[in-house]
C-alpha cells in the first residue's frame, strides 16, 4: 500500500488532502510512524523524531494514529487478495506477498492479476496500491518500489541478473546500512562486485547471512511464500516524555512493556523462551540484551525476574535513556509446551 497510515487518514479527512501529513506523536519525543508523499517530498521518513520532521516540514500536520481502522482496512485488502490465491503471505498491515503461478481467476499473466488486484482495492478501499511482479521473492520486493505511488513494475526471469548487478548496496532488500557500510569497507558497493565474491569469503565476514547475500547478488531466491506465517517474536517499546537515568525508573518504565507483551501471548496462546531488552539512549545509540532459557517462561513474574537480571547488566546508566522495550522470542504455543513437559516429565 502506498503511504498506508497517512493515506488512510487523508482518505477519512478531506481537509489533509494535499497536505504534509505525519502519523504519529508531535510531541518533542514523539516519532513518525507513517508520512503521506507531500511530507516525504520534504525529506520526512517514518521511524524519525518528530522534532526532525518539523524542522524539515514546518507545515507538517501531525495525526494520531488510529490503529483499529488500519486494521480493518488491512483485512479488506486480505479479502480481495484471497479472492485471487490462497498463498499469502503477510508482512504487516500494509505489504504481502502472493504465490499467483496458479490463482483462482485464471489469469494467465501475473502482471493482469496485479493490475486487477489494484483497482479493485482502489474500488473497495479508494486507496492506491503498488506492485512489484517477479520470479522470486527478493526481485519482486525490489519491484514493488520501482513505480510507487500507484504503479508496477515487473523484472523478468531474463533481467534479473543485469537488474541486481547495478544495485548499490543500501538498495538492496536485507541489506541495513551497517551492513552496507561493512560491505563497503570490503570493497563492494554494487550487486556485480558483490557477485564477484565467493560465499566462503562472504560467510566468513557476515556468517550465515553471508549466503543469503550470494545468493541474492545471483538473483536467486528460493523461499516460498508462506501463507500464516508463524510469529517469530513479540515486542512493545515505550518512549518516555523525559530520560530515565535510575534503575528503578527504567524498571518501572519497562513494566508496561512486559505487561504488553505477557498479555499478548495469553491472548494467543504463547510462551517464549528468549527474552531481549532493548534500550534507546537519549543520543540515539541503542543497544539490546538477549537471555534464552532452556524451557519456555511461563508466568509473568517469571518475565519480570529475568527483565530485572538483564537491565542490571546494564548498569550503571551510562547516560539518560529515551526509549525501553521488551521482546520474547524462541515462541512456542502453550499446548506445544505442556507436551513437551509431560514428556520430560515421564
Amino acid at each position: 500500500m502506498d503511504a498506508f497510515y497517512a493515506s488512510v487518514e487523508q482518505r477519512d479527512n478531506p481537509a489533509l488532502r494535499g497536505r504534509p501529513v505525519a502519523v504519529g506523536g508531535s510531541r518533542q519525543r514523539g516519532v513518525v510512524a507513517a508520512a503521506s508523499y507531500e511530507a516525504r517530498a520534504f525529506g520526512v521518513r517514518s521511524a524519525m523524531p518528530s522534532v526532525t520532521a518539523l524542522r524539515k516540514c514546518p507545515e507538517l500536520v501531525f495525526v494520531k494514529p488510529r490503529f483499529e481502522v488500519y486494521k480493518e482496512v488491512s483485512r479488506q485488502i486480505r479479502a480481495i487478495f484471497a479472492e485471487y490465491t490462497p498463498l499469502i503471505e503477510p508482512l504487516s498491515l500494509d505489504e504481502a506477498y502472493l504465490d499467483v503461478t496458479e490463482n483462482l481467476k485464471g489469469l494467465p499473466l501475473a502482471t493482469q492479476v496485479a493490475r486487477e488486484i489494484r483497482a479493485e482495492i482502489l474500488e473497495k478501499t479508494q486507496l492506491t496500491a503498488s506492485a512489484g511482479i517477479s520470479y522470486n521473492k527478493f526481485l519482486a520486493k525490489l519491484a514493488s518500489d520501482y513505480r510507487k505511488p500507484n504503479g508496477q513494475f515487473v523484472i523478468r526471469p531474463e533481467q534479473g541478473l543485469a537488474f541486481v548487478e547495478q544495485l548499490r548496496m543500501g538498495e538492496f532488500h536485507g541489506i541495513g546500512p551497517a551492513t552496507a557500510a561493512r560491505l563497503n569497507q570490503l570493497g563492494i558497493f554494487t550487486g556485480l562486485e558483490l557477485r564477484q565474491q565467493t560465499e566462503t569469503f562472504l560467510r566468513q565476514h557476515f556468517g550465515k547471512a553471508g549466503s543469503y547475500y550470494y545468493h541474492i547478488a545471483r538473483a536467486i531466491d528460493d523461499r516460498p511464500v508462506v501463507p500464516d506465517r508463524v510469529r517469530k517474536s513479540v515486542g512493545s517499546e515505550t518512549t518516555f516524555a523525559e530520560d530515565l537515568t535510575e534503575e528503578a525508573q527504567l524498571l518501572a518504565g519497562l513494566q508496561p512493556c512486559l505487561d504488553s507483551v505477557w498479555a499478548y501471548c495469553g491472548r494467543a496462546g504463547l510462551l517464549g523462551r528468549t527474552l531481549t531488552l532493548k534500550i534507546k539512549y537519549a543520543d540515539f545509540q541503542q543497544i539490546t540484551r538477549s537471555r534464552t532459557m532452556l524451557a519456555p517462561l511461563a508466568s509473568l513474574a517469571a518475565l519480570e525476574q529475568l527483565s530485572r537480571e538483564l537491565v542490571a547488566g546494564c548498569l550503571p546508566l551510562p547516560k539518560g535513556v529515551r526509549l525501553v522495550g521488551a521482546s520474547l522470542s524462541n515462541l512456542e504455543t502453550t499446548e506445544d509446551s505442556v507436551g513437551k513437559q509431560l514428556t520430560l516429565g515421564f
